[in-house]
């Protein structure tokens, strides 16, 4: 229910009653941190996204529960150690296309944008800027887009024993297939 809000208050942003809108609630972020001591990866493929392609707005909303790891032990320190999924359950990105003029939704094909906001984790919020790609397809945009966060920035603490198996910067990717409302 609190998902559906959520898109809901997103959409309701806009004024244009003939404003194309698109959603999803199956989109996917994937994180990657490598050193020489070991590789950490995690997928969630629930992550709900909305574009207003009227006004360039674009937002993310990630349950930090739902990313899988390979390997149980990591999936559980990282809910409870690193991100403490209990009292910071989501992740949350809400910004704008900057070059949103140039997404022409009668135009198939890809195209490459540039996204600024505002990324917040672990309860810690932070400007982020990132280049990315939009599908135009019928009735669907695919948008794809890599950042880089510092755990530290976040306020993530990550002890000393294990400080050598985390990357100071982890890729994050995004990939979300929106469907027109």
């Amino acid at each position: 229910m609190k998902k559906y809000i959520f898109i809901m208050a997103v959409l309701m942003m806009g004024t244009s009653i003939f404003a194309q809108k698109f959603v999803t609630k199956s989109g996917h972020i994937r994180f990657y941190s490598e050193t020489p001591m070991e590789t950490i990866e995690a997928d969630n493929k629930q992550v709900n996204s909305a574009y207003d392609h009227e006004n360039g707005a674009f937002v993310f909303k990630v349950l930090m529960k739902s990313f899988e790891f390979e390997k149980a032990l990591m999936q559980e320190h990282f809910n409870e150690n690193y991100v403490e999924s209990d009292d910071f359950p989501n992740a949350f990105f809400k910004g704008k296309i900057v070059n949103n003029e140039d997404v022409d939704l009668e135009k198939m094909g890809e195209l490459p944008v540039k996204v600024k906001g505002k990324l917040t984790i672990h309860g810690m919020t932070m400007d982020v800027e990132a280049d990315g790609m939009m599908n135009v397809q019928k009735d669907m945009i695919s948008a794809t887009s890599k950042i880089m966060i510092e755990p530290k920035e976040y306020d993530i603490k990550i002890p000393g024993a294990v400080v050598k198996n985390i990357a100071e910067e982890i890729e994050v990717f995004i990939n979300v297939d929106l469907k027109k409302l």
